[in-house]
């Protein structure tokens, strides 16, 4: 659902080439009719459909139905492909917050199934990874939040923090933004430029938080996001004030994701480069301590397209299907 986005297409990159997975249907209400490889000539040679009008009825023979659409679209139409036995998982933001009152203030409409919210699974395997396989409706996680928390999984799971002086300061590429045209997104405005942006409130804040109490319930953090000239990838520094001298983390980093297949923490001293992780499922993790401040500082890299987006998707949907966690996913970034 909604095949004419960057995480649309990717997820098509992804699936096309999956043993567990035939894609079936791709949906568009603008390009309805038209051939997916004539949009995305990428996709000549592995793509030989055409885009389709959305309707349920097009889904019915599908097992599963991703939404890679804008804020609000899920949310209007998971009831009925539930009730048809179809299983789904939305890219977008409508069932990631447990509190509607706060998802509603943060993306300004009313939801239109809170009910569902609850038997929504958050998506992010390395944490709810049991849940999600039961799952009929995965609420997949935004690009940001998935950097953050898994840079702070081991800190807060193992108390080795004070858990409201978290900083996230991150960076994304200019994908992020989708594929829409925009003038803050256009090459002449980015190119050769940093800019923070949001603030004041940016709408993974929510989310991030909302997660990360879940493991310590002080838990709180300053998210400030950047815009950096580049297509792909999410840079992560995270900074939170230590309540040890740093002697074990390393370990207890190492130790938490051991048997994670996506998560790969780097030796001490490492600076991870998001150019590592292009196309890859993979985020990449640093963590540092420093001795005179008192601080650990986390570096976590993604490429937002795939570990934040389209890949995790899949990850999450190997999982529901009892496929090979790993299963269309094992291919390494791509250098330079």
């Amino acid at each position: 659902m909604g095949g004419t986005g960057y995480t649309g297409v990717e997820l098509m990159r992804l699936l096309v080439r999956h043993p567990g997975v035939q894609l079936s249907v791709i949906t568009s209400r603008s390009e309805a009719g038209k051939p997916v490889a004539e949009l995305f000539p990428n996709l000549r040679g592995s793509v030989d459909l055409d885009f389709s009008q959305p309707d349920v009825d097009v889904y019915r023979d599908c097992d599963l139905v991703f939404f890679a659409t804008p804020n609000t679209t899920a949310m209007s139409q998971a009831e009925a492909l539930l009730g048809e036995g179809i299983r789904v998982i939305d890219l977008a933001a409508d069932f990631r917050l447990r509190d509607i009152p706060t998802w509603e203030q943060w993306y300004g409409a009313t939801h239109a199934c809170p009910a569902l919210v609850e038997d929504a699974v958050y998506g992010l395997p390395e944490l709810n990874r049991d849940a999600i396989r039961q799952a009929r409706l995965v609420a997949n996680p935004g690009c940001y939040p998935t950097a953050v928390i898994l840079a702070l999984l081991p800190l807060l799971s193992r108390q080795l923090i004070e858990p409201a002086s978290i900083v996230a300061d991150c960076k994304s590429g200019t994908s992020g933004a989708g594929r829409k045209a925009a003038v803050g997104t256009a090459f002449c405005e980015v190119t050769e430029s940093v800019k923070a942006y949001a603030v004041d409130g940016h709408r993974h804040l929510p989310e991030i938080r909302e997660v990360l109490r879940g493991v310590d319930p002080a838990a709180d953090l300053v998210f400030t996001p950047h815009l950096m000239p580049m297509v792909r990838g999410i840079h992560a520094t995270v900074y939170a004030d230590a309540r040890d001298d740093g002697a074990g983390v390393q370990a207890a980093f190492e130790d938490y994701y051991r048997d994670e297949p996506f998560v790969d923490v780097m030796p001490p001293g490492s600076h991870p480069e998001t150019r590592s992780v292009r196309g890859a499922n993979t985020c990449r993790v640093a963590v540092h301590y420093l001795p005179a401040a008192g601080k650990y500082v986390v570096l976590s890299v993604e490429d937002n397209l795939v570990k934040g987006a389209a890949g995790q998707a899949v990850q999450n949907m190997n999982l529901m299907f009892g496929l090979d966690e790993t299963l269309g996913l094992e291919a390494p970034g791509m250098m330079p």
